[in-house]
């Protein structure tokens, strides 16, 4: 007997249709595909065929649509990632790769993708200091800093001076600042796990310079101080600032995570590196994927001793950083401003006027859309509390999700029943494909 369809399923195609479905190895050899398989591989277009198929059998598309889907299903590149336009209002989104790179530093990453002089002197034709020109250009940003040492992210920049200067020692931290820097990993243990000892001193609330001088002994190796990014502790509380704590004796290296080289009027409380050098910081350490809007990197800044020890350690080989980072870089730090400080810095009566702009389009489509005030954040463990005034564009909730899967995808956020498009994060350029998006999604 046969078997009823569910409802609504489509119809199974019969046999007669399915003779009627391309072969593989026809389908490879169509010029679209054939072209796409030089560009992607061909185990990727392979695959796109082989879905087609098989919605043909199943009756969802016509045997002749084959190769259309399967052209129309091709990923833009043979990476599984997807490009996101991120209109959460958090402007460096963790889960979407915190910040994006610049023009100028998307075309160093690609020039550097081939063969580059990362440790070569071309006039000798021998080896040179790795990266010495990303080395240079933070050492002009902050001049303050004897040294500098790049490595793969902001954890491994720690995790590389607690091994270099207090492996089996001891590091003296507020239990104040022994924070959680996300997806469960804690500073506590990442210092632990490099076999430094932790000389925990004050209260979670209250920690005094002379709580640091009473932990000071001949097993100390530096004093840490950590800048809770992520969190404010407010009410009854005292902290001591680097320069109560640089004439102790022992070297000082501040952890600011978020990686500011200068200060930023707009971010008063958030610490940078050359503020912090030079109230008498031995040793900075910062993330290169957060405010400074670079790739993910972590920076090492201070005394050109102490940055010799992190850099000649045995476990820096592990943890240095690529030549497409080093070069990506470089390019943000001498190039234009970054896409960060462009949506730091965005004028909030101009948002106002694209979220305006952009809500009439989508009404013009027949879409329920309509302009809002919205709230954005610095994100990525940087300036928590700070509020950054925005505009949306507000739709019906169900977009929010459909936009999530489109091509390219938007994130958006659910407030109060609807999904709010927030502008801030979002360049102006790429408008455009929002309501290209939006109408796809409807």
């Amino acid at each position: 007997m046969d078997r009823e369809a569910a409802p609504g399923a489509p119809a199974p195609m019969g046999e007669d249709a399915r003779r009627r479905i391309a072969r593989t190895d026809v389908l490879l050899a169509e010029p679209r595909l054939a072209l796409a398989a030089g560009r992607l591989g061909r185990g990727v277009v392979k695959a796109a065929i082989g879905a087609a198929q098989r919605r043909a059998r199943d009756g969802e598309i016509p045997p002749d649509a084959v190769a259309d889907a399967a052209v129309a299903a091709l990923p833009p590149t043979a990476s599984g990632l997807r490009p996101v336009i991120n209109a959460t209002g958090v402007l460096l989104h963790t889960n979407l790769g915190r910040a994006p790179l610049s023009d100028a530093a998307r075309e160093a990453a690609a020039m550097a993708s081939g063969p580059t002089d990362v440790e070569l002197d071309l006039e000798t034709g021998r080896r040179a200091r790795r990266g010495r020109s990303v080395l240079d250009a933070l050492l002009e940003r902050v001049p303050k800093a004897g040294a500098a040492h790049v490595v793969n992210n902001g954890a491994a920049v720690l995790v590389l001076a607690a091994s270099a200067l207090a492996h089996d020692r001891e590091i003296v931290i507020s239990r104040g600042e022994m924070v959680e820097i996300g997806d469960g990993f804690r500073i506590p243990e990442l210092l632990a796990a490099t076999g430094a000892r932790l000389r925990e001193v004050g209260t979670t609330n209250r920690t005094t310079p002379g709580d640091y001088a009473e932990a000071i002994g001949d097993e100390t190796g530096f004093i840490l101080k950590v800048h809770p990014s992520n969190f404010r502790v407010t009410g009854f509380t005292r902290g001591a600032g680097v320069s109560e704590l640089a004439g102790l004796g022992v070297p000082v290296v501040a952890d600011i995570g978020s990686g500011l080289l200068a200060p930023e009027p707009l971010l008063p409380d958030e610490p940078d590196a050359a503020s912090m050098l030079k109230s008498g910081a031995d040793l900075v350490t910062a993330s290169g994927d957060k405010l400074l809007g670079g790739p993910q990197c972590g920076i090492a800044l201070g005394r050109a001793d102490l940055v010799r020890r992190l850099a000649r350690h045995p476990i820096a080989r592990a943890l240095r950083a690529g030549k497409t980072t080093l070069a990506a870089l470089e390019a943000t730090l001498r190039g234009p401003a970054t896409p960060t400080a462009l949506a730091l810095h965005a004028d909030v009566g101009a948002l106002r006027e694209r979220a305006e702009r952009l809500a009439a389009r989508l009404r013009d489509a027949g879409v329920d859309a309509r302009p809002v005030a919205s709230e954005a954040a610095v994100g990525g463990g940087g300036a928590p509390g700070v509020v950054l005034p925005s505009a949306a564009g507000s739709l019906p909730e169900p977009y929010a999700a459909r936009l999530r899967l489109g091509a390219p995808a938007v994130m958006g956020r659910v407030d109060d029943g609807r999904c709010l498009l927030d502008l801030r994060a979002v360049p102006p350029g790429d408008d455009d494909e929002i309501v290209r998006a939006v109408g796809l999604a409807r």
